[in-house]
């Protein structure tokens, strides 16, 4: 019995120790070390030689506010403002987005729970933004510092390519009635693709 006590207590303060060193991480990845990596593009403009644009697409669906009871109501899982935490080669941009109440039937035509991960009433967050940065190689930064999830992978641009990163969420999985994974379990990871090519 002591045996498992020490084992959980162990396994307890690992995952406190890991989310922390995660949350460092965020929070020095929100900082920018440079300012000349890319910018916002707002219109519609010609790209200049020597440019490459790279559309950034991300989304989650989360809880709605007050869904836990207890729940201090510090989170802004539910609320306007949902931070997503972005850094390339040392230039980072926190975008906050304001989400949407989202309803989808729990249940699919023949009464069974839903196999959609995103089935139920939550918010969801949708990040769409246009970047202009230099074509070559370039690491990026993801993360979400109200999760505590984060990922790092690189990418290379073409001159005067457009290309699509997308970040498309896994969320963690519920086991009653059946185990499929439900956003109010939050996210496990995110499968990354770029011009529609998973690359992680």
């Amino acid at each position: 019995m002591k045996r498992i006590r020490v084992s959980m207590i162990v396994v307890a303060l690992g995952l406190m120790v890991g989310c922390s060193a995660t949350a460092q991480m965020i929070t020095a990845k929100s900082q920018s070390e440079r300012t000349t990596v890319f910018t916002e593009v707002t219109d519609a403009g010609v790209r200049p030689q020597g440019f490459a644009d790279l559309v950034v697409q991300a989304t989650i669906k989360t809880h709605e506010a007050g869904y836990y009871i207890g729940d201090p109501g510090k989170s802004l899982h539910g609320k306007p403002g949902y931070p997503f935490v972005f850094n390339i080669d040392g230039q980072a941009v926190v975008w906050k987005v304001d989400g949407q109440r989202e309803v989808k039937p729990a249940y699919d035509e023949q009464g069974k729970t839903s196999n959609d991960p995103e089935a139920g009433t939550g918010a969801k967050y949708i990040l769409k933004t246009k970047l202009r940065l230099r074509p070559g190689t370039h690491r990026i930064f993801f993360g979400l510092p109200e999760d505590g999830y984060s990922v790092e992978t690189e990418i290379t641009l073409s001159d005067g390519e457009e290309a699509v990163l997308q970040f498309k969420p896994l969320y963690r999985y519920k086991t009653l009635p059946k185990r499929i994974p439900t956003f109010l379990e939050g996210v496990s990871t995110y499968e990354i693709h770029l011009n529609g090519e998973k690359i992680n």
